[in-house]
């Protein structure tokens, strides 16, 4: 763009707080990109740092990556939705941005940032992170709040940014925001990258021992009981699963000596790749699925469902891509860990998709996005004076 602009994103969680999954870390690289090419970028969101933590009662700013942060006060939470008084009074404070970027839906942080903006007249642009449709918990309390207090953070939206055409037909389906102002604009893959692999023994895991990694939230409609009926078709396999409990009694579900429970990690498990033969998302629904991204890039072997975004942005070759079936997904894995010449070309074909679909590319796109928001603001001002 000609000049950098004020750029004020709104979350209801915030780097270093990785517990609350892909997002975090997309956000992460968007805003480090877009400070980078002279924005001035500026976040309000909670002083959350993992989905079973209190927040802070004071708020505090920090600078990260030229990033300036403000971690609003948070005295209450709902899951991973933190309650912020003093969010008015920042707002208030704040210097007035070009444009706003609603990264999240359905949480105080967000939806008060969007009113503000529909009231002082800021474009901005809303990301809904694969929360628009609902779906899981409380499906008709969702619909019920979407079609009355959420419903103006979609529809005030200069635009609308998806992550894959999954999410497209999620926000389409709603019928609240014209096609013309929803926008694929995908997530960037990590730049290809070699690590030691995790320590075998450390983990429990005998020499030779097929290894199978899912990482994400431990959370119903994943798949995780996909993965667990493989190893009764592998004795010898192995599973890792890492990630936050999302407390929908999944997690009491896994018992075995064979799967190992990680847990979060402080960033990508770049080691827990290196180690796995195979890479598996089978979940039932994912806006775009980061962790599969970040798998390719290590050089492990994919599997992922037809239900994942990500699929937009891998070819053949570069993944398996199955239906939501489960033994669909238990005869997929089961064959590619009995083909190494088959994972050595998902492999390479891994790596090569991170090569293409890079984060620069991903910027380009955003800023496209915000200038399309600044221009329809400055459109609608032109339309008004003339209709005065």
């Amino acid at each position: 763009m000609d000049r950098g602009l004020r750029i004020l994103f709104a979350a209801p969680a915030w780097w270093p707080a990785t517990a609350f999954g892909g997002p975090v870390a997309v956000a992460r690289e968007l805003t480090t990109r877009l400070v980078a090419r002279g924005h001035t970028v500026e976040v309000l969101t909670t002083s959350l740092s993992g989905v079973d933590r209190p927040g802070s009662w004071r708020s505090r700013v920090e600078e990260h990556d030229g990033v300036r942060v403000h971690y609003l006060a948070t005295p209450a939470r709902y899951r991973w939705m933190g309650v912020t008084p003093t969010l008015p009074l920042e707002l208030g404070r704040i210097a007035r941005p070009n444009v706003l970027h609603v990264f999240g839906f359905r949480d105080p942080v967000t939806t008060g940032a969007a009113a503000w903006a529909r009231l002082r007249r800021v474009p901005y642009v809303f990301e809904p992170l694969g929360m628009f449709r609902p779906r899981l918990r409380k499906v008709a309390l969702k619909r019920a709040l979407d079609s009355t207090l959420y419903r103006g953070v979609a529809s005030g939206a200069a635009a609308v940014i998806v992550s894959s055409s999954v999410e497209r037909a999620d926000v389409e389906a709603a019928g609240v925001v014209p096609s013309e102002r929803i926008h694929v604009r995908g997530n960037g893959f990590p730049e290809p990258f070699e690590t030691p692999a995790a320590d075998r023994a450390a983990l429990g895991i005998p020499d030779g021992a097929p290894v199978i990694l899912y990482v994400g939230r431990i959370a119903a409609g994943k798949g995780i009981e996909h993965l667990v009926a493989v190893l009764d078709e592998l004795p010898e396999a192995h599973l890792l699963l890492v990630g936050p409990d999302d407390r929908h009694g999944v997690a009491e579900t896994l018992r075995g000596e064979r799967v190992h429970v990680l847990g979060p990690t402080d960033g990508p498990p770049l080691a827990l790749y290196r180690l796995a033969d195979v890479f598996v998302l089978p979940s039932a629904g994912e806006s775009f699925g980061m962790a599969a991204a970040e798998a390719a890039a290590a050089g492990t072997p994919v599997v992922v469902t037809d239900r994942c975004g990500v699929t937009d942005f891998l070819e053949e070759g570069e993944a398996l891509v199955v239906p939501d079936d489960r033994q669909a997904i238990v005869d997929t894995v089961r064959s590619l860990l009995g083909d190494p010449l088959l994972r050595a070309r998902l492999a390479a074909g891994g790596v090569a998709a991170a090569r293409r679909s890079s984060w620069e590319a991903v910027t380009d796109r955003q800023e496209e996005l915000y200038r399309l928001a600044v221009a329809s603001r400055m459109a609608s001002r032109r339309l008004s004076t003339d209709g005065s």
